[in-house]
Order: C-alpha cells, then sequence, then structure tokens
C-alpha cells in the first residue's frame, strides 16, 4: 500500500460577524481568531424605496422597507454565511444608525430580536473588541426606532416638498428639515450684511515712558472724569487731546496684579473636530467626516500588529473621558513632561444640554502612539487630523496655564488711559500647544501707584463697524449645533446638500445664498414656517433623543409633526403659482448662428446660452471684469476666475493666448520701484497694496 498525504480541512468558523464597512471586518477579523468570520454588510442593506413615499398613512406611518438596489451580492453572501454560523453577531456602529443597520440586518438573515446578538465598543482595539463580545445584549429597539423616526420625517417632508419645487420652480430641487434652516441662516446673515450700516468710532493709543526705569509702553484712552468715553468722531478725539497737557506727566494712580489661570479646551466632539479641522487644516465637514472614520475604523501597523484603530467612534457630542484613558494621559504626562504639567484631577466637563452620553469624546485609542511615531504608516491628511486630535486631548489632560497680569490706570487732570499686560508664569498645556498672540508675553514695566510718566506721542485712529462675517463650515456648524438643529453627525452632508443643489457657494471659505436659494428659502417660508423655524427644528430634535431613552413612541412624535405639516402642503400646493425665472439679455450675439445670447441659471450658477436653445448648443461662461488691462499682454482684460478646488484667482481674458494669472488681484498701477504690478493682498488686520517682485509696500485699506 503506497503512503498517501493526509490533509487537514479546515473547519467552519463557528461565529459570523457583521459589521457596515470592509476596513473595519478587516481590522477586528484579526482580533478574534479562526473561530470568527467577519463580513461587512457595506453600509444599510434596507431602506425605503426611492420611487415611491414608501410609508403607510392609513397605518401608523408604516415604513416600507426594500433591499438596497446594488446589494444583492452582499445580501445573498451574508445569508449564506449565517445559515453555516453557529452564533451571529450583529457589530455596527455604536449610534442610531448603526443600530437601525444591525436592526435590517436581523430582518434579512431572519434572526430572533430578542438574541443576545448585538455587540458595540468605542474603539476598535484588541481589548476592546474581545471585551465587547463578553457582553452582547439584543438589539435596542429605541435607539432603533429614533433613526426610524428622523428616516421617515426627513422622507416626509422631501419627498412632500421637493415636487412642489419641481412644478413651480425648476427641476431637481429639493427640500429638507436640516439643510432649510441651513439655508435659512445663510441667507439671513447675508440680510444682515446688506443691511448693515457701518459706524464711525475712533481709538486714541498713547505711549509713554516710565522715567525711573527708561521703560516704553502703550496705553489706551479710556474716559474722562472716571467715565467710559466712547470716542464717535475725530472732533470728540480733538477735545480730549486739548486738555492734554503735554508739558506735564501723566500719575499711575492704580496698579493691580493679578493671577489668572487659562484652563485647556475639553477634548473633541463631532462638532468641535469638524470645526477646529476647518479652521486650522481647512477641510471640509463631510472631508473630515471621511478621515475620522478611516483613522477609527483601523490603519495597518504591519507586522504582527496588524490593523488597529487609532482614534475612538467619531460621532459624539459626549465630552467624557473614561478613567483608563484619562489614567494613560497623566502617566504619559509625568513621564515626558514632569508631574507638575499634570491636570490636578480628572476635568469635569459639563455636556452641553441635550447631548448623547453613549461614547466618550474623540481620542486616541493609545497615548503612546504620539503623531511623530506613526507620521510614515498615514497619508499626509490623516497625519493632520490625527495630530489635531491627539494633542487637542492631550492638552485637555494637562495642568491649567497661569499668567502673571498687571492692569495699568494713568491720569492726568479729567483725561484716563489704561493699560494691560501679562506674562506666562507657568506654561501648562501650552508647553503642548504654543500659545497665540493673545497669549504672549505682553510685559509692562514695573509701575507702582503714585509713580509719574511721560507721554511721548498719540495716535488716534479711525475705525468703521463691520457688517457681521459670512459663515464658513465652521461657523455654520457652530451655529446649528448652538440652535439645537440636527445632530453632528449630519452636517457634512446637510452643507454638501445645499451646495450640491446650488443654494449657497464658496466665496473663498465662505458661503453666499444664491438667487436659487433665495427663492426656494422665500416659498418654504411662506408656506412651510415650521420647517425653518428653528425652534420648532430643535424641539423636534429632543423629541427624537426622548425615543432614543423609551419617553416617547415614535409614531406620535411623527404624527405631531405631520399633521399640521400636511395642511400647509395642501395649501401651497393650490396657492403657489409657477415661477418663471426669465432669461437676462447679454447683450452678445451667438459666435455659432449670430442669434443673441442670454443669461441662464443653471445647476452651477449663472452662464451665456444661445436664446435659439435647443436648436443651437452655444454656451460661455460668463467672465467677471475687475476693470484692469492685463499686465502681461496689455490686451485683455484680468478677470475673476475659479480653481478646481473653488479658489478665486485672476487671469487674462485672452486665455489661452495669454497665460497670466496670479492668486492676488491686481490694481491697476505698477510699482514705483521696479515697475512690476502691483497687487492687493490680503494680510492680518486688512488688506494691503504690494509688489510682488520686492520689498514696496502701500498703508494697508482700513
Amino acid at each position: 500500500m503506497t503512503g498517501s498525504k493526509t490533509t487537514k480541512r479546515k473547519t467552519a468558523p463557528k461565529n459570523l460577524v457583521i459589521v457596515e464597512s470592509p476596513a473595519k471586518a478587516k481590522t477586528i477579523g484579526k482580533y478574534l481568531g479562526r473561530n470568527y468570520k467577519v463580513l461587512a454588510s457595506k453600509g444599510h442593506v434596507r431602506d425605503l424605496p426611492k420611487s415611491r413615499m414608501g410609508i403607510d398613512f392609513e397605518n401608523d406611518y408604516q415604513p416600507t422597507y426594500i433591499s438596497i438596489r446594488g446589494k444583492g451580492e452582499t445580501i445573498k453572501e451574508l445569508k449564506k454565511a449565517a445559515k453555516k454560523a453557529q452564533q451571529v453577531y450583529l457589530a455596527a456602529d455604536p449610534d442610531r444608525e448603526g443600530e437601525a443597520i444591525a436592526w435590517h440586518v436581523a430582518h434579512l438573515l431572519d434572526l430572533n430580536l430578542e438574541d443576545q446578538n448585538r455587540v458595540v465598543f468605542n474603539e476598535i482595539t484588541k481589548e476592546a473588541v474581545k471585551g465587547a463580545f463578553k457582553t452582547p445584549r439584543s438589539v435596542d429597539m429605541n435607539l432603533v426606532d429614533a433613526q426610524q423616526a428622523r428616516r421617515i420625517l426627513d422622507r416626509l417632508v422631501g419627498y412632500s416638498i421637493s415636487p412642489i419645487l419641481w412644478q413651480k420652480v425648476k427641476k431637481g430641487l429639493s427640500a429638507g428639515r436640516v439643510q432649510s434652516v441651513a439655508l435659512k441662516l445663510v441667507i439671513e446673515r447675508e440680510q444682515k450684511i446688506k443691511e448693515f450700516k457701518p459706524e464711525e468710532y475712533w481709538t486714541l493709543l498713547a505711549h509713554f515712558q516710565a522715567t525711573t526705569v527708561r521703560s516704553k509702553f502703550a496705553a489706551n484712552f479710556y474716559g474722562l472724569k472716571q467715565k467710559k468715553t466712547p470716542l464717535h468722531s475725530q472732533a470728540e478725539v480733538q477735545k480730549v487731546l486739548q486738555q492734554i497737557n503735554r508739558q506735564e506727566k501723566f500719575t499711575v494712580t492704580k496698579v493691580t496684579r493679578k493671577e489668572r489661570k487659562r484652563y485647556p479646551a475639553g477634548p473633541f466632539t463631532t462638532s468641535s473636530l469638524q470645526q477646529e479641522a476647518n479652521r486650522k487644516l481647512n477641510f471640509k465637514t463631510r472631508k473630515t467626516m471621511m478621515l475620522a472614520q478611516q483613522l477609527y475604523e483601523g490603519i495597518n501597523l504591519g507586522g504582527r500588529q496588524g490593523s488597529v484603530g487609532f482614534i475612538t467612534y467619531m460621532r459624539t457630542d459626549s465630552t467624557r473621558i473614561s478613567h483608563g484613558a484619562h489614567q494613560e494621559a497623566q502617566d504619559f504626562l509625568k513621564t515626558n513632561y514632569g508631574s507638575e504639567y499634570t491636570a490636578p484631577r480628572a476635568r469635569q466637563v459639563k455636556n452641553p444640554e441635550g447631548a448623547q452620553d453613549a461614547h466618550e469624546a474623540i481620542r486616541p485609542t493609545s497615548i503612546l502612539r504620539t503623531p511623530e511615531s506613526v507620521q510614515k504608516l498615514l497619508t499626509r491628511d490623516q497625519y493632520r487630523l490625527y495630530n489635531l486630535i491627539w494633542t487637542r486631548f492631550m492638552a485637555s489632560e494637562m495642568a491649567p496655564a497661569v499668567l502673571d497680569t498687571m492692569g495699568v490706570r494713568l491720569e492726568q487732570g479729567e483725561v484716563q488711559f489704561r493699560a494691560s499686560g501679562s506674562k506666562i508664569k507657568f506654561p501648562g498645556f501650552l508647553k503642548l500647544m504654543p500659545p497665540d498672540s493673545k497669549t504672549k508675553d505682553n510685559l509692562l514695566p514695573d509701575l507702582e501707584e503714585g509713580q509719574e510718566v511721560k507721554l511721548l506721542d498719540t495716535n488716534p485712529e479711525q475705525h468703521f463697524t463691520q457688517p457681521p462675517a459670512r459663515f464658513t463650515e465652521a461657523a455654520l456648524v457652530k451655529s446649528l449645533e448652538e440652535n439645537g438643529v440636527g445632530r453632528p453627525s449630519t452636517y457634512a452632508p446637510t452643507i454638501d446638500t445645499i451646495q450640491r443643489r446650488y443654494y449657497v457657494k464658496l466665496n473663498g471659505k465662505s458661503f453666499e445664498p444664491t438667487e436659487l436659494g433665495t427663492i426656494v428659502d422665500h416659498l418654504i417660508e411662506e408656506y412651510f414656517p415650521d420647517i425653518i423655524d428653528i425652534d420648532f427644528t430643535a424641539h423636534l430634535e429632543t423629541e427624537l433623543d426622548e425615543i432614543e431613552v423609551g419617553k416617547q413612541k415614535w409614531t406620535t412624535v411623527v404624527d405631531e409633526y405631520y399633521q399640521p405639516f400636511s395642511k400647509e402642503l395642501e395649501a401651497a400646493d393650490s396657492q403657489i403659482e409657477k415661477l418663471q425665472i426669465k432669461d437676462e439679455p447679454a447683450g452678445i450675439d451667438c459666435e455659432v448662428c449670430g442669434a443673441p445670447m442670454v443669461i441662464k441659471l443653471g445647476r452651477y450658477g449663472k452662464f451665456y446660452a444661445c436664446s435659439r436653445f435647443p436648436d443651437c448648443h452655444y454656451t460661455q461662461a460668463i467672465m467677471k471684469e475687475i476693470g484692469v488691462q492685463c499686465p502681461k499682454c496689455s490686451q485683455g482684460q484680468v478677470i475673476e476666475r475659479k480653481s478646481k478646488k473653488n479658489r478665486l484667482f485672476y487671469g487674462c481674458s485672452r486665455y489661452p493666448d495669454c497665460d497670466f494669472v496670479d492668486w492676488n488681484k491686481p490694481v491697476g498701477r505698477n510699482c514705483p520701484k521696479c515697475q512690476h504690478y502691483l497687487v492687493d493682498k490680503k494680510v492680518k488686520g486688512g488688506r494691503q497694496v504690494i509688489c510682488p517682485n520686492g520689498d514696496y509696500e502701500e498703508e494697508i485699506q482700513k
């Protein structure tokens, strides 16, 4: 009998684990071992149908869910694996959306909803994942119902108002609960800017010299006769100057010395991360959440370590930190900075009203993975975001900075000036997060009460009050959060939607409403006032939170919202007249057929089009001239243009025959030193005319 090879038969895994994403599946699969098979649902597997409302109004708003188109193979794979497994675990993300995904998967696989098969973890590390599988629970139907209520309400609003907008305004428009409020905020801010009337005011800065220590310092005019006196005109400034005797000295009448503590900001929530990433890294909210998802789901460390999650779950509005994370941070700080830099006790940060405290704040899963140690493992943008998260969390665990502050009051007759200064006595968390210009040392001489100082000069300066700034992404996220509209996880898709619909456009980093956005907002405000009522929308978010904790039935909340809304729908459908967005004459002729051109409003703004459309399809972009001749060819005009990333720059109207471009706006004059063209450049404190080719500059334009 000849020898034969015996082959080991692979035993099928006893347990099936279902998560949302392939990246997450790959990471946790390495932690669980061969008895577990981990598959990804790749997001939701069931949803409301796209072609119809999908809500049964006669049966308590029960939704009709169908398998999502394109998910057939994924569902087939999940069902096949579930039949072979002894136990199926649902390990979607630990929030309402994740709970709903788990619930939908359970329905498709015909699982018992009372089974203890739901596993949640706040961070994807070996310890957290294995610990979670020791304490599974059943699917939380309160969380599912909260998600269902939001989904159904959004469907009711979107699928009811959008057809009216298509019929009365133009095809492709949409309306939604949160996006309508976001649009309203942008439009209201623009209205305030238009209505703003600047008011003149003056400041009076004086320079003094302390004669005993030969030290110079500056102080600002405070007031007359011990009262704060605003300066509204040059005449008022002159009255003050006339009361000052330049031959006499000022007396130091009061010196206040205090020790002040400056505390670090708390660790990131979803909203504060979106805001800070937008401000410091220029990331859009969608990009921030995409990168945070990657850091949460796992980065490959190589070798035996494999993939590991770098940060805790990134959809949270809690500022709570676990005891273990706090202790790890304190140990790291003692070793690397010294015990004096550690927080004396765990910081008690009060969560905002209505915040969900199911998860911790966003923090690194391991403090030992410093940004520098993992930089080579991350993409440039992943590293920048991780560095932001790591630094913010570590700073929040450090001692406060201690500042020595000094305030001085100077008087001569009825005239009073005041000066303040500060010195960093102990840097605390500023050791890790270097201070900004407001916190850097601003020293005053060591003055004493009764001491006399010499007035060197005065510098009166005219100013005008400025209108409120337009919303940046960070500012819009902050405003939505402060007003209790939506939840942090909804901000990125909301902001993306109002841009894709061309309701708002970005001018630099700031949002401007478009003509189309203004029309849509006006219609919704007139016929559906509750939709864009901030208090009403915020109250609805509170009710969704109450559903989540079992205090409200989701069908009751939906019904209370829909009943008045349905009456508004009936009125709107009969009362709104069809709007004609008329084409404006362009004043030029078509280069193809010679017919007059018109200005049309399209998805991405206004453009020139032939009036004979559809017989003639010729179109042309609208060029905005700035009234300056091209400094390179002297034939074309300088026009405003937009880069692929929507950044404004300036180029020649004769492009591609002339390739002149500049990020800064040419002013139409040449440098008196080298004859290079001058540009208007944004600088700290305003704008400045400079020569890009040399050191010539003109005074900042006020």
